[in-house]
């Protein structure tokens, strides 16, 4: 981690945990400096002298402002920790008990120490710009700093990072001693964990649809550094403002972009059209085959029933010849006959001389006639 490389990122050359918990970490609710016991009692004292008639008191009465005095010191042990705040209790300068909002009580001064910070409050770390606001006008600027937010990708590529980190304290004992400058140890994890992430990420990824990705990894190894220092700091969340190219290329970047969404559009109009298409060819390709093949599976029944029916005419033919035949030339009399146009003469009844007589072609003219025009 490069802690020494930020500016302002150390105290004197050493790493944001410094040596040692000795300190209450500057920044969190501290405490007063310890009295003096010594200067504490000459002055009281003085006031008895003072208040007591003719310089001076008998045993009992010091004896009784002694005890007055040793109940006021233990009673200004008792304390208070207010609602969003966790109290820790300090023997001696170390650390004895956390304790939760409520009444509690500890070592009176300068034997024992209350600290409270506040552990519901949602702080937040900006890297890669800084925000300046006006409250007369209500506007609000924001100046980027390239130094924090211009990061290299894992295809050899750079991208302009600007995101903010939001926290929590969840232990007040551990942020207090472990660490020092609390806030700019955020920063400079942050940093650090979105260089990492972004390194091991491809350019088109992290402008376009990684964000969230980038976010959650980021969170996480944010999250693991600082448990790892025992920081008593919890990462709530990482957001991003910013992933863009660098400015000097943007432009080129936007046309590529558009590129991408027309070649996207074309591609999804193709695909609809497709799919409007092909369902509609199939089935009517489907259609053919089964028209195909039923008309198959007709031509073979036709077949199959005609070879059955001369296998039947065959074999009744051998058993009963004249029969079979005499039923076939009728059958085929009546194939014949069925659909021609007839003139029958019963020959019989002596009505051959009359033949010749018969305007039969006139007939003939006329049945052809009524069949042309059915409505006479």
């Amino acid at each position: 981690m490069p802690w020494s490389n930020q500016p302002g990122g150390g105290d004197n050359g050493q790493g944001p945990w410094g040596g040692g918990g000795g300190g209450a970490g500057g920044g969190a609710g501290g405490g007063r400096p310890p009295p003096d016991i010594e200067e504490m009692l000459r002055k009281g004292q003085e006031r008895i002298k003072t208040i007591l008639p003719g310089g001076g008191a008998s045993p009992k009465i010091i004896m009784l402002l002694v005890a007055l005095a040793v109940v006021t010191w233990l009673a200004s042990g008792f304390y208070r920790v207010q609602p969003g705040q966790q109290g820790v209790a300090l023997v001696f300068g170390k650390v004895w008990k956390t304790t939760a909002p409520g009444l509690d009580i500890n070592f009176p001064a300068p034997i024992g120490e209350v600290l409270t910070p506040q552990v519901d409050l949602s702080r937040r770390v900006d890297i890669g710009f800084r925000g300046a606001g006006d409250v007369q006008r209500g506007r609000s600027t924001e100046r980027d700093v390239l130094e924090e937010s211009l990061m290299l990708t894992g295809d050899q590529n750079i991208v302009d990072m600007d995101f903010t980190v939001f926290w929590k304290i969840k232990s007040a004992s551990d942020y207090l001693f472990n660490i020092r400058g609390q806030e700019n140890t955020v920063k400079i994890v942050a940093e650090s964990a979105m260089r990492e992430v972004v390194g091991q990420t491809r350019f088109d990824t992290a402008v376009t649809t990684g964000r969230e990705e980038i976010q959650d990894k980021t969170r996480e190894l944010m999250q693991s550094i600082l448990d790892q220092y025992k920081s008593g700091i919890l990462i709530t969340n990482v957001q991003l403002q910013k992933s863009d190219p660098p400015s000097e290329v943007i432009d080129a970047f936007n046309d590529v972009q558009r590129a991408r969404q027309d070649r996207d559009r074309l591609r999804n109009e193709a695909e609809a059209y497709a799919n409007s298409v092909v369902p509609v060819a199939r089935g009517e390709a489907e259609r053919d085959i089964k028209l195909a093949e039923a008309y198959r599976e007709q031509q073979i029944q036709e077949a199959q029933g005609e070879a059955d029916r001369f296998t039947s005419v065959f074999e009744a033919y051998k058993i009963a010849p004249e029969v079979t035949r005499r039923r076939m030339y009728l059958e085929t009399l009546g194939e014949v006959l069925g659909s021609a146009r007839k003139v029958i003469i019963d020959q019989k009844g002596g009505a051959s001389g009359v033949v010749p007589y018969l305007p039969l072609p006139e007939v003939q003219k006329r049945l052809e006639q009524d069949n042309r025009d059915p409505g006479n």
